[in-house]
């Protein structure tokens, strides 16, 4: 059935962050077929949802590990490399099939209630978090992690994505809402004959690499000493010719920035977490002006610690504006873009990101009884923005559709029961801590 949603206000992503009045959108078949003034929409016979609100696109997280909501809080103070070895490794040997699921369930439901729609997932048994997104309703790309462990065998991991991919496809569920990927952890924990096989078999079947890059100073000395740079070393084993996203990517140089720009390597920024572990400031401002594509990812709720992808909007400029020291690096607009259009634009997906015509109506309703909008609606174009960027936030998160279907109404999830998600986290985060 064709629906079409009106709203005072309707911000369809476009490169220019444009504020449409009076504004609507119709949906047919889960996809955008016009996004406009309401008084330049064709005629319809369609089932009308009038919004009170703001509707604009549902927010990419580009860079996350979901399931990590069980290990909230869990080595809170340490650095990135004594963190993971210290703490979340050896709590993520103890993992069962069954706590990712209820810990994927509880970030989906927590980033669904955030506005966010579509998140990009690296993390084990990769079919407990495709059931759990599935159960949400929400849209995911997912890996699970090529990594060399004691104990892992990364061959095995690529061949079980491939197996994976060969048998349901790149995409798959209703409204395409789970692509699967090849998940290669980074560069410092595989070897290069590993990286190359991950290149191999993703653009032997046209999917898309998630790779950490560059997140700490200290964690690629060895790659750095015999390619130059991990970007260097990811353009030699062949990486770089297929769909890339590289996560972080803090520890640039101009020619790493250039060799991602030349080969059309998506950054996922993860402002937060960055801040948190004292990663470092990605150069989100030189990034940018190479024209490279970048989002936002909040990383795992482990290391950030939450899933609310508005506040890595209000980070991504704060931080760009302060490690430029120029109040006008990243304007309001400018970073609700890196969250949406900028997400889906690093991961090569034209079909979400924006409300255009073609694309899934991944859609957030923005409620506006608050102080962030006790001014009203009728206000320049710049300010609301601002006011939507820098006061309002996660909280105004009213209604969520994806591909058309709504999963969020009035602040909560429609398709599962928030208490018992919540409930079994508690029970698997308790066996994990015994």
């Amino acid at each position: 059935m064709p629906y079409r949603f009106t709203a005072p206000v309707v911000l369809p992503c476009d490169p220019a962050c444009s504020v449409i009045r009076d504004g609507a959108v119709d949906v047919d078949g889960g996809r955008i077929t016009y996004c406009g003034p309401r008084a330049e929409a064709p005629a319809s016979t369609a089932r009308v949802t009038a919004l009170p609100g703001i509707l604009l696109p549902g927010l990419v997280n580009a860079h996350a590990h979901s399931p990590m909501t069980l290990l909230r809080g869990m080595g809170a103070d340490l650095p990135l490399l004594r963190w993971l070895r210290e703490v979340i490794w050896p709590a993520e040997a103890r993992l069962r099939p069954e706590d990712v699921r209820a810990g994927m369930l509880l970030g989906s439901v927590e980033m669904l209630g955030n506005g966010v729609t579509t998140s990009t997932e690296m993390y084990f048994h990769a079919e407990e978090m495709a059931e759990a997104v599935l159960a949400t309703g929400a849209r995911a790309v997912l890996g699970g992690p090529v990594i060399d462990l004691p104990g892992l065998d990364w061959r095995e991991m690529i061949a079980d994505t491939d197996r994976w991919i060969d048998a349901d496809g790149l995409r798959f569920g209703p409204g395409d809402r789970v692509e699967l990927s090849y998940a290669a952890h980074s560069a410092y924990m595989l070897p290069p004959e590993a990286l190359r096989s991950t290149a191999e078999s993703a653009a032997a079947r046209g999917a898309l690499v998630q790779i950490h890059v560059a997140e700490a100073a200290d964690e690629d000395t060895g790659q750095r000493a015999e390619f130059g740079s991990v970007p260097r070393l990811l353009d030699q084993v062949g990486m770089l010719d297929g769909r890339v996203i590289a996560a972080h990517a803090i520890h640039l140089s101009d020619e790493d920035i250039a060799l991602f720009a030349a080969r059309g390597v998506g950054v996922a920024h993860c402002p937060g977490s960055n801040a948190k572990l004292a990663s470092g400031f990605a150069r989100l401002a030189d990034l940018r002006a190479a024209a490279v594509a970048v989002g936002l990812g909040t990383d795992g709720p482990a290391s950030n610690d939450d899933l609310d992808l508005w506040e890595e909007v209000q980070l991504s400029a704060m931080l760009a504006r302060l490690s430029t020291k120029d109040a006008t690096a990243i304007r309001a607009g400018e970073a609700l873009l890196l969250a949406t259009r900028g997400g889906a634009a690093a991961l090569g997906r034209d079909d979400l990101g924006a409300l255009e015509a073609g694309r899934w109506a991944d859609m957030v309703h923005i409620g506006i009884d608050g102080p962030a909008f006790a001014t009203g609606l009728d206000v320049p174009d710049g300010q609301l923005l601002a006011n939507l960027v820098w006061a309002a936030g996660s909280r105004h998160v009213r209604d969520v559709w994806v591909a058309g279907e709504q999963v969020v109404a009035d602040s909560e999830p429609v398709r599962v029961d928030r208490a018992k998600v919540q409930s079994g986290a508690r029970e698997a985060a308790a066996r994990l801590r015994a």
